[in-house]
Order: C-alpha cells, then sequence, then structure tokens
C-alpha cells in the first residue's frame, strides 16, 4: 500500500509523466495507469481481496447431486460439461473435484476401465 501510496501522491503533483513516474518507482507504465484508473473509478488505491470460491456453484449443488446419481461412472471432465449443459455454469476439473469432495460424492466409482 505504501508504494502505491507514493505513486498516486507522484501523479497528482503532476510534475511529471506517468513514464518517469513508472521509472521512478521501478513498475511498468501500466502498473501507473492502472492505479489512476482505480483510483479515479474506486475512489480507492487498495487491492481487490484475492483468491475465490466455489459459491457461484452452491446453488447447483442439488442438480449436482443429481447428475453425480444419475451417471456416478463419469470422469470429472464429464461432470464439467455436464454441470453447464444443465445449470449454463462452467467449472473447471480441479474445482470439480473440490466441490465433490466437498459434498461427499464419489468422484469416479468404475475402477475396471
Amino acid at each position: 500500500m505504501d508504494l502505491r501510496k507514493r505513486i498516486i501522491d507522484a501523479v497528482e503533483q503532476g510534475d511529471s509523466s506517468i513514464r518517469k513516474i513508472a521509472k521512478r518507482f521501478a513498475v511498468s507504465k501500466n502498473t501507473v495507469e492502472r492505479l489512476i484508473a482505480r483510483k479515479r473509478t474506486y475512489g480507492h488505491i487498495e487491492p481487490d481481496k484475492q483468491g475465490g470460491s466455489v459459491s457461484s456453484v452452491e446453488p447447483y449443488y442439488d442438480q449436482l447431486r443429481a447428475i453425480v446419481e444419475q451417471d456416478h461412472d463419469a470422469t470429472l471432465a464429464e461432470y464439467c460439461e455436464l454441470l453447464l449443459n444443465e445449470t449454463g455454469v462452467w467449472v473447471s476439473p480441479s474445482t470439480m473435484c473440490r466441490i465433490l469432495q466437498k459434498l461427499n460424492l464419489p468422484r469416479k466409482k468404475n475402477t475396471a476401465r
């Protein structure tokens, strides 16, 4: 945050170009431009919260359970496609794996393939 504040202070003084400010603070020109845009848009320069969650899929847990019951022999990639076809929400296979673990659902039952 200290670096962000110093960059914005230098921009607000207006005595230097964006390129010179970027060079002075050893950041890219795009970084300075993004900070300026963030200040203009949001009124602050604090970073966004990091990380994600599978909460966007939570409303579809019941549908996912039904998908797993109906096709309990599918792979993670197939579950992703089935969920996309059913709900319009796409998740990666690794996310699907975490969701299935969270719901205590089997990932694959047939090991004879």
